[in-house]
Formats: structure tokens, sequence, C-alpha cells
């Protein structure tokens, strides 16, 4: 790509405050050990319900007062780590600060942390097993690096507002790679990035356009050429051939990368639901035949752990935030068939395999 910025994470004494407030918030709650409590096994909220082979069951839900608004959830081989955004605005004006909350697999508060902004990306890098947290997803976005297993602060970055004119929402991780979805663009049509490449060098890092909200791709159902107008980047994941899965959510579609860089391929496929155009957050591709789901329901204040005899290694399951239901999805059509329904409003989801 032709289009390339860099900047550094502490340059400005307006970035000094920042930091300085972000170390102040990035410690542990005093009350977490009275917060350990197993909630797995609890029956779902009313209205809430699973359809046959599937099953739900409360995994975690929020305190009042101390943590709200689950999100986004990635998991370790030993735990699993929930983003809880606490009503914060979403382009961290409102200072309030998140919660990244570890949990052990049956639901056990192991640890917590703040994080300065509104959590929406949380991501495990698989190269060097740290904690990944973006906050403020509209604009003013920044990023901390924790230590997965004290939750320590190791690395913290400033993004600020983007070319697009929002911030950054979510991390994907492949070959080598960082990418973040550019999320909340101020431009219809949208002829901004909405995919960036990372790259960090000690406090310093470079953001490089990876894929434009106006690109040309191929509608997977009719094979036909398209011109993107991406409204709303949002969630990032990857499939099992290696393709950059992104949801530009408000548009309810899915945006596929192939082989993503200068020689890269792109698809689209529009979502449905009975015949009805939807919007979905997260997808997560199981991989593995035993294992559970976690969703998170925002609006609900709960986490979902929805469980089933088999699930099909790489089928796919999407979150809807505006229909609340967690449903499976085919990729040729874009048809979402519901597994569970009955939530407010579908967010994070993640697979977790059978330990």
């Amino acid at each position: 790509m032709s289009c390339q910025f860099s900047a550094n994470a502490t340059r400005s004494s307006g970035r000094f405050l920042f930091a300085a407030t972000f170390l102040l918030l990035a410690i542990s709650p005093s009350w977490l050990s009275a917060q350990r409590v197993a909630l797995s096994a609890a029956a779902p909220v009313s209205g809430v319900q699973a359809q046959p082979p599937y099953s739900v069951a409360v995994f975690a839900q929020s305190i009042p007062g101390e943590y709200t608004a689950p999100d986004s959830i990635t998991n370790t081989s030993s735990a699993i780590y929930i983003g809880f955004g606490n009503g914060g605005e979403p382009g961290g004006g409102s200072a309030v600060p998140s919660t990244v909350i570890k949990y052990d697999f049956n639901g056990n508060i192991l640890n917590m942390v703040y994080v300065y902004g509104h959590n929406d990306g949380l991501k495990i890098n698989p190269q060097t097993g740290d904690l990944w947290a973006l906050q403020n997803e509209d604009a003013n976005a920044n990023l901390v690096i924790l230590d997965a297993n004290t939750l320590v602060t190791k690395q913290k970055y400033f993004l600020g507002t983007g070319p697009h004119g929002g911030g950054y929402d979510d991390i994907v991780f492949l070959n080598g790679n960082v990418y973040f979805s550019a999320s909340n663009p101020q431009h219809n049509p949208n002829n901004e990035p909405a995919i960036m490449q990372f790259t960090a060098s000690g406090n310093s890092f470079t953001l490089t356009p990876v894929l434009y909200g106006n690109a040309s791709a191929i509608d997977i159902p009719t094979g036909q050429p398209v011109t993107l107008n991406l409204q709303d980047p949002d969630s990032m994941t990857f499939n099992f051939g290696g393709d950059i899965v992104l949801d530009s959510q408000a548009d309810g579609e899915l945006v596929v990368v192939r082989n993503p860089g200068s020689n890269q391929t792109v698809f689209r496929v529009l979502l449905t639901v009975n015949g009805q155009g939807t919007t979905i957050d997260d997808t997560v591709y199981p991989t593995s035949s035993a294992g559970f789901l976690l969703a998170a329901d925002t609006g609900g204040d709960t986490v979902y752990k929805i469980t089933a005899p088999f699930f099909e290694p790489g089928s796919a399951y999407s979150a809807s935030d505006s229909d609340g239901f967690v449903g499976r999805l085919d990729f040729n059509t874009g048809v979402l068939t519901p597994v569970v329904t009955g939530m407010v409003s579908g967010h994070g989801m993640d697979f977790i395999p059978q330990q």
C-alpha cells in the first residue's frame, strides 16, 4: 500500500499525562478476593433459551457498581479473559476505565485489572503469550499490552484518531503480523483504511493500510464484483484458511481478505436471519469438536456458555447485536440459523476447546 503514517507513543506532554493516568488505573482492585465466585452452573436469564442439541447456561455476570457491560472475550490454555466496558464512552471522552477480568474455565475470578478507556478488542498474542487490550473504538484509541499471567502492564501505545476519523476496534494476529480494524469512519463513501497493519518498535509504531473502505470485492453468494462502502468496520478474526474476516457491523456484512497484502483478494457476504437482514458483532470458528462457546450479552450484563455434543471444526457462529441471538452461519449464503435466542444484544464471542 502506498499510504502510510507513523506516530510515537509518548512524544507530547498530553500523551505523558495520558500515560501517567493510564498507569494509575492499570492496577488490580483491592476487592478481588470477594468476587471469586463460580457462576457457570447458573440457569440462563429468563427468556434466553437454546435450540436442541445446544444448551445454554450463565458463565459470568456483571456486578452493578463494580463491572458491567461485558464484551470482548479471549483465552489461553489455562484462563479466559473478558473485557467489561463499564458504560464508558467509546471515544474515551468520559474517562471511565474498563475492567479486564481473568477467569478459570469454571467461571471463577482469578484476577482483574483496570485499563484506561472503553475496551473493545481483547486478544492473546500467540507469539509472546501477552494479552493485548484495545480501547476507544470511536476515537482517541489506545493499546495496552499486559502479562497474561499477572495482568501487569508491559507496554502502552496511544494510537489516537486515524485517517478514517475514528478509533480502532479489534485485533488479529496472523502469520506474524498484527492487524487492527479502523472503526467509526467519518467518511461516506468511505475511501479511508478499514484494516491497518500495526508494527511496533519500542515506543514507536507504524499503521499501514491493508484494506480500504471502498475496496473492490467479490460477492460470495453470486460471484459478482461489488464495490464496498464500509461504514462500520468492527470485530475481526481469521478462519481456518488463514483469511482475515472483518465484520462491518452496521452494514450487516462480513468481509473476507485472502492473502492480506499487495496480492490480496476480497470477498463479502450480506447477513440474514429468517429472510431479513441482521447485524452481528463477533464471529468465531470452533477449533475442536469438543468444547464450548462463550457469548457476551452486553446489554443483558451476562456472558453465556453454550454447549453441544459436537461442534464442527471450522464452522462459523456469530452473535447478533440487533436481534439478540447466537447463530450458526452459512458463509455461502450469509444465512444465520439461531441456536440461542432471547439475549438483549450479542457481542463478544470465543470458542474454548475442551481442556
